[in-house]
């Protein structure tokens, strides 16, 4: 495995640590939402929605570190890419459409690491070579 998938697992755990963490101050205090990321309409962070944001981050939380302990599962490599893409696109629509969400150190946080991670896992994408000549060499098996 190359050096740079092993600095990829180790972020990948990294950030699905620190999602943890968001998904129990989600369920504990939900005034954490309006006072860090939805600044800009705290009125409509609720209970019901800070659990339902404590979910989606504890699910993306336990994709990340799956991907993180098999990360040359392509399907899985995959999903985990769209778990950053996804949460790109939510504080992206937030921030600019919505206005829910100003952008303060709360917002950009997650906005950086997203942006690097996608980064990251696409440059990651070069180091899968081995596993392309598998599948090229399967296929041709078959016809």
């Amino acid at each position: 495995m190359s050096r740079f998938l092993n600095v990829l697992r180790s972020w990948l755990v990294m950030v699905s640590v620190i999602a943890m963490g968001n998904t129990v101050q989600s369920f504990r205090d939900h005034s954490f939402l309006s006072e860090k990321l939805y600044t800009g309409t705290p009125e409509f962070v609720n209970g019901l929605q800070a659990r339902t944001f404590g979910i989606w981050t504890l699910l993306s939380s336990i994709i990340r570190c799956a991907c993180a302990i098999d990360i040359q599962n392509r399907t899985l490599y995959h999903i985990t890419l769209w778990t950053f893409v996804l949460a790109l696109g939510h504080f992206l629509s937030e921030a600019f459409i919505y206005k829910t969400a100003p952008l303060t150190i709360g917002v950009m946080a997650p906005l950086l690491v997203a942006s690097f991670s996608i980064i990251g896992m696409l440059i990651g994408f070069q180091c899968f070579p081995e596993i392309q000549e598998e599948t090229g060499a399967r296929q041709k098996k078959r016809n």
